[in-house]
């Protein structure tokens, strides 16, 4: 049997195609109440009064919940607590909740919004992080306005400089983007027979929703069930909770099905955004190329609250250095809040924003030293042995080097582009940009479970609680498992992201499901496969260590004639085998003090080759082409792994040309601009498949990595294209023009 590294069918492309999908929205339950929030119009303030009696009075509004009426816990937050459901007493950013309206009809819910009255004692509101960081600054939060300061230093950064014989400091800063998911946040919440509350809404860790809704409700975890229906792109941005809380406060009252959908207005204002950074990086090199130090100063904007701030700012310090070995490092992450927008998972945790700096930072060398970009790039690549800014020392599984050379074939194949005599005004350039990418939570306890069963009748049925976000993973865990257990897709039934039946996962982020629930499968059909083999030396009366499971079936050593299938073990015992599985990669925590240690069990790799179209006369980018090279250890479902790929690179090229969220303004796709199928370029993907000795048949993730590359490579491109480059993303049409305008001058 193989059915890793096939492109089987994925579960859902059918339902999907036909439209038959249900989203979160999509749920309709008899006697349904709609929900609105009403939200605050000041960025930081005292609430002084709420007045809600003559929106009470509208027909058809049920009942109107504040602060006042939660039960539990008001603060909600991945790592820490620090964002009300609904404000108290004070609200931080323009779009924080105050008051929740449960009506009859969406109408009768709007026109209550127009008619609650909010009286506001305004306080100063801070809107940079330099300004939050000031000796002076009114504090956010009662413990300050820096959310963390995290350190990394190996070697002796002093004694690095003075080994470099060119030095290259540049700033570079990014801006907040949204993740423009598809499908507006909706779903429904009701009672179930057994008097458990039930939410159905999309999310990226059913578990974690179950706990904190739990926790707000002040209920024990078994009242509460969380569900993840078909959801339509997350991208980071429903690791947060967004409306289950809503949902919850208001079936747990009323006592009625409830339902909530977002506008589009709604996403734009409240769900968290990637987090704008400001890096100032220097670098040092000999003539030869290799680095010799690297010194980063990394300042981070979690607006209102912390959400993953802690996470970004930590991930993109580790990540500083590129996927190069540098002998002395010297980082300095800082996250601060301000009231703005508050920021929080979006592919890549940080880690798009750093590569940006510091592939620019390479190229800038390498044009200093007079050297081929892709080969200081090769000269520095971490390799089998090499040990990273954290002090790790890399085992296996190191695709790097590899991705350079597959680039640099396909580089000598793209002819130099010469001037066109009938667009003078159009320049073109190639650029490269790589990345590595620590897969799963960094130097933390990242564990996952699985169970896999055979039932009396002859079932067989696999219970995950991960959440398939569109990303493919309930195709390839099943086919971790039907090649690990012998028998056909088709005859595994898939139970997953319910917290009724399934146990926790760990969230579907940081490009870990296949890695880390992919091992959890492989354990649980181990673990499986030693009780059936108990059962069947009895029903065989063979001596268990002569039996042995293959292709689905039981075998005896010796006599080959004798075998029997797995699942019938389970008929004639007439017993509900079940095999329980458990994975957490082996990591060390962080030094605090210098931040060493082993964030990550393994890393994926990659290198991409942008070619680029610039016209100096308007501004316009048009990406042409890139070349997509990745180390994915081992690729289960080439074809989804491709897609991911393609999918990064799209987003990649809004990261680097458009993307650009403005707070107070941004409202709509009318104003805040993402790739169109007319943007993205051609995308040529190859897969080089360096196996992770401790992956699920070798193989590591690409969820994020397909990201990372593509705006690093597009920038080099650009400042290829015109002479000049971009410090500051996204490269937009005004942007772009400067440059163009500033490489005139220095002509």
């Amino acid at each position: 049997m193989k059915k890793i590294g096939v492109n089987v069918l994925k579960l859902d492309a059918l339902e999907k195609v036909l439209g038959a999908s249900r989203y979160g929205g999509d749920y309709s339950i008899p006697n349904l109440l709609y929900l609105k929030v009403i939200r605050s119009h000041k960025s930081h303030a005292k609430i002084v009064k709420v007045e809600l009696d003559e929106a009470l009075q509208v027909k058809g509004v049920e009942r109107i919940f504040t602060a006042k009426d939660i039960p539990g816990r008001n603060r909600i937050g991945i790592i820490q607590k620090d964002q009300p459901v609904l404000a108290l007493d004070r609200v931080r950013y323009v779009g924080d909740p105050i008051a929740l309206i449960a009506g009859e009809t969406v109408e009768a819910t709007e026109e209550a919004s127009q008619k609650i009255k909010v009286t506001y004692e305004e306080l100063p509101s801070i809107k940079t992080p330099e300004e939050a960081l000031q000796p002076f600054a009114p504090p956010i939060h009662e413990k300050g306005n820096l959310l963390i300061e995290f350190n990394l230093v190996k070697g002796d950064i002093q004694v690095g400089f003075k080994e470099a014989e060119v030095i290259i400091e540049k700033s570079y800063t990014t801006t907040w983007v949204d993740h423009a998911y598809l499908e507006p946040d909706g779903g429904v919440a009701y009672w179930d027979e057994e008097e458990r509350l039930v939410i159905i809404c999309p999310t990226q860790n059913v578990h974690y929703d179950q706990r904190e809704v739990a926790s707000f409700l002040n209920l024990p975890l078994e009242r509460v069930r969380i569900l993840q229906p078909t959801t339509g792109g997350a991208f980071g941005g429903r690791l947060d909770i967004t409306i289950q809380c809503f949902l919850a406060l208001a079936a747990f009252h009323l006592k009625r099905p409830v339902k909530m959908v977002y506008t589009r207005e709604e996403v734009f204002q409240v769900i968290s955004k990637r987090h704008p950074l400001k890096i100032h990086y220097r670098s040092g090199a000999r003539k030869d190329g290799r680095l010799t130090a690297v010194e980063v100063d990394i300042l981070g904007d979690t607006g209102a609250y912390a959400s993953y701030g802690t996470t970004v700012a930590i991930r993109a310090a580790v990540h500083a250095t590129g996927p190069y070995q540098v002998p002395h490092v010297k980082v300095r992450s800082r996250m601060a809040y301000t009231n703005n927008p508050w920021s929080g998972a979006m592919r890549g945790f940080g880690v798009p924003q750093i590569a940006f700096a510091h592939e620019s930072q390479m190229d800038l060398l390498a044009q200093a030293l007079k050297m081929d970009p892709l080969e200081i790039r090769k000269i520095n690549a971490l390799q089998i042995g090499s040990e990273t800014a954290t002090g790790q020392v890399l085992r296996a599984s190191v695709g790097i080097r590899k991705t350079l050379e597959r680039i640099e074939e396909w580089r000598g194949r793209v002819s130099p582009y010469p001037l066109d005599s009938k667009r003078p005004f159009i320049r073109r350039g190639i650029g490269i940009g790589s990345m590595w990418y620590g897969i799963g939570n960094t130097g933390i306890a990242n564990p996952s479970t699985a169970q896999i069963e055979l039932s009396p009748k002859g079932e067989i049925k696999l219970y995950i609680g991960v959440a398939d976000i569109g990303q493919g993973s309930d195709t390839v865990l099943l086919q971790i498992a039907s090649e690990a257990l012998g028998v056909e897709l088709k005859e595994i039934q898939l139970i997953r992201a319910d917290t009724f039946l399934t146990t926790d996962t760990g969230a579907t982020s940081a490009s870990r499901q296949t890695y880390i629930t992919g091992n959890a499968i492989l354990n649980a059909i181990g673990n499986l496969k030693k009780k059936v083999l108990q059962e069947a030396s009895s029903l065989l009366s063979e001596e268990e260590e002569d039996l042995f499971v293959e292709d689905g079936w039981v075998k005896h050593r010796q006599k080959r004639c004798m075998v029997l299938p797995i699942q019938e073990v389970a008929r004639r015992t007439q017993k509900t085998i079940r095999g329980e599985g458990h994975f957490d990669p082996e990591t060390t925590r962080l030094d605090p003090e210098t931040g060493q240690g082993t964030p990550y069990a393994t890393y994926a790799f990659a290198t991409h080759l942008a070619e680029v179209e610039v016209d100096i006369e308007t501004g316009k980018v048009k990406v042409l082409r890139v070349i997509a090279c990745h180390d994915v250890g081992r690729a289960i479902h080439p074809y989804n792994v491709i897609g991911q790929i393609i999918g990064g690179v799209a987003m990649g090229v809004g990261f680097a040309l458009m993307e650009e969220y403005d707070p107070g303004r941004t409202i709509s796709f009318v104003n805040y601009l993402i790739p169109t199928s007319k943007d993205i370029p051609e995308v040529i993907p190859i897969l080089v498949e360096d196996q992770e000795p401790t992956g699920p048949f070798g193989a590591k993730g690409v969820g994020e990595p397909a990201l990372i590359p593509s705006a690093p490579a597009i920038l080099n491109a650009i400042a290829d294209a015109i002479g000049e480059r971009i410090y500051h993303l996204p490269a937009n049409l005004e942007r772009v023009l400067e440059a163009v305008q500033k490489a005139k001058k220095e002509d």
